[in-house]
């Protein structure tokens, strides 16, 4: 991370209490569920990857700072170059609506960000990374921190002692980020992937 997005220095952050979410247990609000079925949003994958970064660490209204700084922006798309990093997208009519990026290695998958340009966007697209990751054989999908809107989506804080053992395991397999069948499309979705509340 960085302090801001000016801020040329980077830094690790190992928290006490890891903020996950369960591949089981993505939680989707009634509302949130129909846009996932109604296909408002075409989903797509690594089309777009510099693009979903960019929004992602440009600060916007209630967000006056990010912590995505050039040099962690220039090393993400590195990751992505070698097949280690990946977006999810939400477009409609043709802009890129929404989406999030994350890095994967074996069967972790490291979420970094998401934004959205329009409601639900970014939720859309993580309905579908969610189903990726199952269907790819993933088992850790780190969140880093929770916040209320990742809490709402079903996302729990782990010690970090039983982060260190999901990580572990995570990485002693490969995940499959391009496995067939992990796009899904309308009403499959989200049954694939969570109970609507």
């Amino acid at each position: 991370m960085a302090d801001s997005r000016h801020d040329s220095a980077m830094f690790l952050v190992d928290p006490p209490r890891r903020g996950v979410l369960p591949l089981e247990g993505l939680r989707l609000s009634r509302r949130v569920a129909r846009t996932v079925r109604s296909g408002r949003f075409d989903i797509r994958v690594d089309t777009a990857f510099a693009e979903v970064i960019e929004a992602c660490a440009t600060p916007g209204l209630g967000r006056p700072e990010t912590w995505i700084n050039g040099a962690i922006q220039a090393l993400c798309v590195e990751l992505f170059a070698r097949g280690q990093a990946h977006s999810v997208e939400a477009w409609r009519n043709g802009r890129l609506a929404g989406g999030l990026y994350g890095v994967a290695i074996g069967a972790a998958f490291f979420g970094e960000s998401m934004f959205s340009a329009e409601r639900d966007a970014s939720k859309v697209a993580l309905v579908h990374l969610v189903a990726r990751l199952r269907a790819g054989g993933y088992r850790l999908l780190d969140a880093q921190f929770i916040t209320d809107h990742l809490a709402s989506l079903g996302a729990v804080e782990i010690s970090r002692a039983d982060y260190a053992r999901r990580l572990s395991g995570a990485l002693a397999t490969r995940g499959n980020f391009f496995t067939a069948g992990s796009q899904l499309t309308g009403a499959a979705a989200p049954q694939a992937t969570s109970q609507a509340s």
